[in-house]
């Protein structure tokens, strides 16, 4: 039998599996129980988004939890979505209306801007069709917020004219004027602008500077706000887009500003995971984000404009324009999954594969302990024939020849009995054959008158120590 065989044939081999497969199951508790690592592209370099992303990614770390986040920056929210979309990141920080990276999910919005334009009420500018042959003001601006707004004022039959100039503006135009937002307030007064237009989440201090920069040039204090009351119908012809209602009052108070609520559209940042993104994680991340809001706005007050996409219904989010992730719906419908609902396959599988090698095991050793056993049978065998042969004999060198087979024959069985733990009977039997095949081989031998010589005085006889009594070799 090879020498592996034998090593596994022996009670230790048991121990060293049982080791084996606590070591394996181990090893895999402590792969699930690592924290899993997400890589997220943000942009844009020149937004919010960049710290506030840092922000939660050092809540996590901090908190230690199963999630971290690998932050890959991008200058463009477009080359944030393209990351997102070909595989590049986990998550990413994604604006709908410029690029909507089809394998994106949303798990949360991050910034709500709405297209807010404001005028002293004295311009009487409070419907778009008032903002023809105007001059709009503007500040620092993206891309992005320069297509929606010609979006908006195409749909309402006005061209913006972007180059500058000092001549009239025409009849069917709107001019964009590059503003400082500090000089607002004077560009206002020398009638160098009519109006003033920001793609701006409504509540951001940013946003009550501007409008109290409108506030102070005119009289009494009152502004105008153009309304988009068609915004059903301009959504529906710019999916991309959002309804988005400013609420009487949110610019101040006495007079409340504005009087009444004023419908508008916008446009919002989207933290979006990749559609294959297991469920199970991405609840992680939405619950950990709304969790640790409070912490990442110590650093940062973009954090306290993060809220949950609005759906009425769980298929309504899911076949929505811009759909949201289900691990996401999981979280805010409070059906996040258990540690048995998220890992059972995985512990199932190990259990089964577990089970089975122990099997494998358990029938090894069955089959060798067989094979052994089928040496003793073969080793009774030859002794019982060693006696019928030796009968048969009448030379002298055949008859020492099988003495020498007899003593190999024994030495296997010490060798068994050595390694294991033979029941009494099978090596009662085995010690009868041994001492009749060496009887009748003496025997043959001294009637032929080749005597075996006796043993050398002082050399103990050959014992053989077995389970439930002894037989002497």
């Amino acid at each position: 039998m090879p020498g592996w065989a034998k090593w596994l044939f022996r009670r230790e081999a048991l121990l060293v599996c049982a080791a084996a497969i606590l070591g394996a199951a181990a090893a895999a508790a402590w792969y699930l129980l690592q924290a899993t690592v997400l890589t997220i592209a943000v942009a844009p370099r020149d937004g919010t988004e960049p710290e506030l992303i840092k922000a939660y990614a050092d809540a996590l770390e901090n908190a230690r939890e199963s999630i971290r986040l690998r932050i890959l920056p991008f200058d463009d929210v477009r080359e944030s979505a393209a990351a997102l979309q070909d595989g590049r990141a986990d998550l990413a920080v994604v604006r709908p209306d410029v690029v909507l990276p089809p394998n994106g999910l949303t798990l949360a919005i991050l910034r709500d801007q709405a297209m807010v334009i404001a005028s002293p009420e004295a311009n009487g500018i409070r419907t778009f069709p008032r903002l023809a042959g105007k001059r709009l003001g503007i500040a620092a601006h993206k891309d992005a917020d320069f297509r929606l707004l010609k979006n908006i004022l195409g749909y309402y039959g006005l061209d913006l004219e972007t180059a500058s100039g000092t001549g009239p503006v025409p009849a069917r135009a709107v001019r964009l004027v590059a503003v400082d937002q500090a000089g607002l307030a004077a560009a206002l007064r020398a009638r160098q602008i009519d109006a003033f237009v920001s793609i701006i989440a409504p509540a951001a201090p940013k946003a009550l500077d501007l409008v109290a920069a409108v506030r102070s040039v005119s009289r009494g204090g009152k502004v105008d706000f153009v309304a988009v009351e068609e915004d059903d119908a301009i959504i529906e012809r710019f999916p991309k887009l959002q309804a988005v209602t400013v609420p009487a009052g949110l610019f101040g108070g006495q007079p409340k500003l504005p009087e009444e609520d004023v419908k508008t559209v916008g446009a919002s940042y989207r933290l979006m995971a990749r559609a294959s993104l297991g469920r199970a994680v991405a609840a992680d991340v939405t619950q950990h984000l709304f969790e640790m809001r409070t912490a990442a706005a110590q650093a940062t007050d973009a954090a306290d404009y993060i809220l949950a996409p609005a759906y009425d219904t769980t298929a309504a989010a899911t076949s929505a324009r811009i759909p949201i992730h289900p691990g996401a719906i999981d979280y805010y419908e409070r059906e996040q999954h258990s540690l048995v609902d998220r890992y059972g396959d995985t512990l199932y599988l190990l259990a089964a594969l577990a089970g089975g090698l122990a099997s494998a095991v358990a029938w090894l050793r069955q089959r060798l302990a067989r094979l052994r056993r089928e040496r003793i049978d073969e080793v009774m065998d030859r002794l019982l024939a060693i006696a019928g042969e030796a009968r048969a004999m009448c030379e002298p060198a055949a008859l020492r020849a099988l003495a020498v087979e007899i003593d190999r024959l024994a030495a296997d069985v010490v060798r068994y009995a050595r390694e294991r733990e033979p029941d009494a009977r099978t090596m009662a039997a085995v010690t009868i054959a041994i001492d009749t095949a060496k009887a009748t081989v003496a025997d043959c031998r001294n009637a032929l008158g080749d005597a075996p010589a006796p043993p050398t005085p002082g050399t103990p006889s050959m014992r053989l120590h077995l389970a439930g009594g002894e037989a002497t070799g």
